[in-house]
């Protein structure tokens, strides 16, 4: 019920978001100093969008911020002294093989045939023999590495443009075509999610993912921002940086 409400709710939105990405494609800048303004208009080697919501995008920034260290970071610290590193290991290894199904069709619709056979094969070993994911033999037993798709990429290989470069208030740095993409892969996985009797399971399982993630990586966060000059500058040209590495499949992949 949940599910077929919010895909009609989203459907025009997705519809003009991808109408904008292909009118306003981006352009490739350049490889950037993480922490430097000036670079982000003269790098070479990463893909980087336009920033014409800056003014709105520095807002939401600061918002997002705030929740980050008043209300997860506090939860996940917390979370982190209640378990332990391993189970917190095996609870994200959970959630991240839950999504191995919506990483093979990406897969097989960027013409990756391999890369798709590979993620539901993890899929199935781990479900089997990972007692549900928690464990991932794929990776320790079978040498089967990480396979990263998602709809984003999807549409990037279908040729259409980043559209421009957004921060979305609680999950963060986007661009148009991205964030399309991770509404249509999250649409996507609770079309097979066990949980689906009410809309309160699901939004407390993607609680317990993003903190349970955030435990994992207390701190981190923290350190970009005091090496920084411009935290929200340095986050946008991270933010890319990072999705190039991660569609970058010439290389192991992390689950983390």
């Amino acid at each position: 019920m949940h599910t077929s409400f919010f895909l009609r709710c989203t459907r025009c939105c997705l519809v003009v978001i991808l109408i904008a990405c292909s009118l306003y494609s981006a352009r490739p800048l350049a490889a950037a100093d993480l922490l430097s303004d000036e670079s982000y208009e003269d790098s070479e080697g990463a893909s980087y969008a336009p920033d014409p919501l800056e003014p709105f995008n520095r807002a939401v920034f600061a918002v997002n911020d705030k929740v980050y260290l008043w209300v997860l970071d506090p939860a996940a610290t917390g979370y982190s002294k209640v378990l332990p590193a391993d189970i917190r290991g095996c609870i994200g290894n959970f959630f991240y093989n839950l999504g191995e199904p919506v990483r093979a069709v990406n897969s097989l619709l960027q013409g990756r045939f391999r890369d798709s056979g590979l993620a539901l094969s993890r899929f199935v070993l781990n479900s089997v023999f990972g007692v549900f994911g928690l464990a991932d033999p794929a990776s320790n037993e079978f040498s089967i590495a990480p396979v990263r798709a998602s709809f984003g990429e999807t549409l990037s290989v279908w040729g259409i443009g980043d559209g421009f470069y957004v921060v979305v208030p609680l999950l963060g740095p986007s661009t148009a075509r991205d964030f399309t993409g991770t509404v249509v892969d999250s649409i996507a996985r609770t079309t097979y999610y066990p949980w689906q009797e009410d809309d309160i399971s699901p939004l407390t399982l993607t609680a317990t993912d993003r903190v349970n993630h955030t435990s994992l990586h207390l701190g981190e966060y923290q350190e970009l921002k005091s090496l920084s000059f411009d935290p929200y500058v340095a986050f946008r040209n991270g933010y890319f940086q990072m999705r190039d590495k991660r569609r970058n499949h010439k290389q192991p992949q992390s689950s983390n």
